[in-house]
């Protein structure tokens, strides 16, 4: 079995086919095929994106036996901050099992002070090595078929009984057209990292919203001595962190340049590819389907493990993978239709001031203790993938929570 792209979404495929195979007692070749050094500074040694991982992603990893050591997690993430019009709404862990982590894709900011960070994308694909797989450090330029894939680097060519695609959607697919693989739609990210003041919590992260224009949401996440600073909007280029920083009043505390430290502009899938797989290839990760803007990671935990699923214990043609893995990725599809409605109700709030003005005040009220901690559950789940995007619209739109509301915003218009 080939692998082409040995971030995540590459070594779970191949942890996952190496477990399945060793419990029947089959004998496999595993290789991941990845040119980049994940332990390298900047975007050359990462995978580019804000490296939150959800409860749910580290539960299935410590049920799979991989444990993350230390020197891989740079924070504890227990509180996210939600800033809205001078105010803060502090929003606590839901339970004590949903604490979620921080983690670098790569090495660090290209211009950190310190040593390299230990990569969690480094240290996944070594634990697919030490379990079985071999990594081949080496671009795969071409992905041609002769009854079977066929893998073309600058140096060979190999056939592959099953070609796992796992390149995500910032590099583009190697695939021959015969394929009919086009990567998923996406959106454009403005990220960079900053050092950490010496006051800013290392266990919450901050939410900014509206401004400047096009913003859907800014997030600083600290990660050890540094914050990563990740916006998604419409239209934003590196320039956007620096108004962003501007337009929250943030640029005293946190200087925009010459802090900067790093700089992206990654791509990130907002939907699901028109072809995940056919007779012996699938893709999986990003390069398929992922969640809409949250635990990407997660989602590549689960295309990856129901990929490999189907290959080892069903088969590896395309009437396989319809039966066995396209239900999966519609699934993760669906809800994030789901995930686009709940994000419109959101907006809509944020533009209206007597419904705002009423939710606040149901926070405030979770917030206190003095009423169920459904606005924080909400608030949670979004921020971080904890939840599927259908079980926090139900809880949106129920009658409790719109019932709610509608007091919340009668009593503001008796008051």
């Amino acid at each position: 079995m080939c692998i082409v792209g040995g971030g995540p979404a590459g070594s779970f495929a191949a942890l996952h086919c190496l477990r399945l195979a060793e419990a029947r007692q089959l004998s496999l070749e595993v290789l991941i095929f990845e040119p980049r050094n994940f332990q390298g500074r900047g975007p050359a040694g990462c995978n580019r994106c804000a490296g939150i991982l959800s409860s749910h992603l580290l539960a299935g990893l410590d049920e799979f036996g991989l444990r993350l050591p230390p020197e891989v997690i740079q924070a504890y993430i227990r509180t996210y901050a939600v800033h809205l019009d001078g105010q803060v709404y502090p929003i606590g862990t839901p339970t004590p099992e949903s604490e979620i982590v921080s983690v670098y894709r790569g090495g660090g900011p290209r211009l950190g002070r310190a040593a390299a960070r230990t990569s969690f994308d480094g240290f996944l694909l070594d634990q697919a090595c030490a379990r079985g797989a071999r990594h081949v450090p080496a671009r795969v330029r071409h992905v041609s078929w002769a009854g079977t894939p066929v893998i073309h680097t600058a140096t060979e060519s190999m056939p592959a009984d099953l070609l796992v695609l796992a390149t995500g959607v910032n590099a583009r697919p190697p695939m021959d057209p015969v394929y009919g693989y086009h990567s998923p739609p996406t959106a454009v990210m403005a990220q960079d990292e900053v050092l950490r003041p010496t006051d800013w919590p290392n266990d919450i992260v901050r939410m900014y919203f509206r401004h400047p224009r096009g913003l859907i949401f800014g997030a600083l996440i600290p990660k050890g001595e540094y914050l990563n600073i990740s916006l998604l909007g419409d239209g934003l280029t590196l320039d956007a962190v620096s108004d962003f920083l501007e337009a929250q009043g943030l640029s005293p505390t946190i200087p925009p340049r010459p802090g900067s430290l790093c700089g992206c502009t990654p791509r990130i899938s907002v939907g699901v590819a028109p072809r995940t797989f056919g007779d012996r290839w699938v893709a999986v990760g990003d390069a398929a389907v992922t969640r809409l803007y949250k635990d990407g990671i997660g989602a590549a935990w689960i295309t990856a493990r129901q990929a490999m699923t189907v290959a080892i214990e069903r088969g590896m043609s395309e009437s396989d993978f319809r039966r066995g893995y396209a239900p999966a990725c519609r699934r993760i599809a669906r809800d994030n239709v789901f995930g686009k409605w709940l994000l419109r109700l959101w907006s809509r709030a944020l533009a209206s001031p007597r419904l705002l003005i009423a939710w606040k005040r149901i926070l405030e009220k979770e917030i206190r203790g003095e009423a169920s901690r459904t606005q924080m559950r909400i608030l949670w789940g979004m921020f971080t993938g904890d939840e599927p995007y259908l079980d926090l619209l139900r809880l949106t739109v129920s009658p409790a929570s719109l019932g709610a509301l509608m007091q919340a915003a009668l009593r503001g218009k008796d008051g």
